[in-house]
């Protein structure tokens, strides 16, 4: 068994919505084959054969969110906040759910920890999308709507705290 996958470049730079809604390019590790997002849509199931071997590790991980931090010395991201989604998606926003956009988004929120087994949820969903739209939209939005009108710092070290705790449960 490998334990890494050279079909591809190291990183990922995928386009986000941020703060405002203004494009930019976050970077990952990435964990699926070269072109995936021409394959297959934006949510991904821990069964999704696009995945790579050492994607799904480093998705168990959560490794593959480190070269975010690029993002955060350029100050498009922080390290806590509302996770950001692709343009596509926040194009469908509702007016409220768009009050989301008014604070930059993190590597790790409410909803990282709510849902930091997304692709478990996902797996075994013959349509890995709406299942996302269905089982954990709602109650990421709501979770991103309540830390964009009221964060706090003591929140921001209480999900930091906890964000490091996660993969050391796996």
């Amino acid at each position: 068994m490998r334990l890494i996958d050279r079909d591809g470049p190291v990183l990922y730079g995928g386009r986000s919505a941020g703060r405002g809604g203004r494009e930019f390019r976050m970077y990952k590790f990435r964990s699926m084959v070269t072109n995936a997002d021409k394959i297959g849509g934006a949510d991904t199931a821990d069964d999704d054969p696009r995945l790579t071997r050492t994607g799904r590790f480093l998705r168990r991980y959560k490794l593959d969110k480190l070269p975010q931090l690029f993002n955060v010395l350029r100050g498009v991201m922080r390290l806590v906040g509302p996770r950001p989604e692709v343009p596509g998606k926040v194009a469908a926003y509702t007016p409220e759910e768009r009050e989301i956009l008014r604070v930059r988004p993190g590597i790790t929120d409410w909803s990282s920890l709510r849902f930091h087994n997304e692709g478990e949820i996902l797996a075994g969903h013959a349509d890995p999308e709406q299942a996302y739209n269905e089982l954990i939209r709602p109650e990421k939005m709501r979770l991103g709507l309540e830390y964009a009108r009221r964060a706090t710092m003591r929140d921001d070290l209480e999900i930091l705290a906890r964000t490091f705790i996660v993969p050391l449960r796996k």
